[in-house]
């Protein structure tokens, strides 16, 4: 009776098909992702008193930052021997067939450490360009960023890729594009915990906005995203081979240094406030 609570999960990752066009949700919600949290920053950006017409610059070059990170992350963190020696396959959406020719893949593979990383490379950029502080920037788009995280996890959702170890409990998914074991929905689990984090990110700044230092927000988001990400690997299958001799797979790793740098900036930049006071 308990099989009958699982749910069988293979949505056509195509949205729809117009001629040769096809419109995917994994594109649809990284959209969806990057427009709720421009909106974000933007509100954030007006009641700062930040001057507006930089704000065009300042999406262009997270939007930039977060794919060109994502998708070389991707690139060099889980498969660097294969996509080094396919270096036009890192910047075009598409697989050339061993056979000659190529099929249209789409950039089927982002990484959020890349992303994370390209985006705050593309910061300190606009930033030395508007002499708008670092950490300004950064404290917006931290509050921002558990929003566009969550709808980038359902992105993976619809794409059945990133799934959870096998599992038991009455809420597995059967992933039927990857075999029919149920299991973890480690993509759902990090959604809803994005979620989540967003709106703890907006209470603390409507209650703390006034006691805390510049830098505080995006330590708090890159400590509680990264720590979750962190436990949340150990009820996922290992996305490449290699991960298999490790004692913890490569997001953990990658995450470790995220979680540092937030812890830092949480507890180093509130008691340097609180001493000052």
């Amino acid at each position: 009776m308990r099989e009958l609570l699982y749910i069988h999960w293979n949505p056509d990752p195509a949205l729809f098909h117009l001629g040769g066009f096809t419109l995917r949700w994994y594109s649809v919600c990284w959209v969806i992702a990057i427009l709720s949290g421009t909106q974000v920053v933007y509100h954030l950006y007006k009641q700062k008193g930040l001057p507006l017409d930089t704000f065009q610059t300042l999406f262009t070059y997270s939007f930039i930052g977060i794919f060109a990170g994502a998708r070389l992350g991707h690139c060099l963190f889980y498969d660097p021997q294969y996509f080094l020696s396919h270096p036009l396959e890192i910047i075009l959406p598409v697989h050339f067939l061993p056979q000659g020719g190529w099929v249209f893949t789409g950039y089927a593979g982002l990484a959020s450490h890349g992303g994370t990383l390209g985006l705050i490379l593309a910061l300190v950029l606009f930033c030395r360009k508007t002499k708008i502080h670092f950490l300004d920037i950064l404290d917006m788009m931290g509050i921002a960023a558990p929003l566009g995280a969550g709808f980038i996890r359902l992105a993976n959702l619809m794409n059945s890729e990133i799934i959870g170890m096998p599992s038991n409990v009455p809420w597995a998914f059967v992933f039927e594009r990857v075999d029919m074991q149920p299991r973890h929905p480690a993509q759902l689990y990090e959604a809803l915990a994005y979620f989540v984090f967003f709106l703890i990110m907006l209470a603390v700044y409507r209650t703390r906005k006034d006691r805390v230092q510049k830098g505080f927000y995006f330590g708090l988001c890159i400590t509680l995203i990264f720590t979750f990400r962190f436990f949340v690997e150990f009820l996922k299958e290992r996305q490449v081979d290699f991960e298999n001799a490790l004692p913890i797979d490569m997001g953990q790793i990658l995450s470790l240094p995220f979680i540092a740098v937030g812890l830092y900036f949480v507890f180093h930049k509130t008691h340097t406030r609180h001493a000052r006071n």
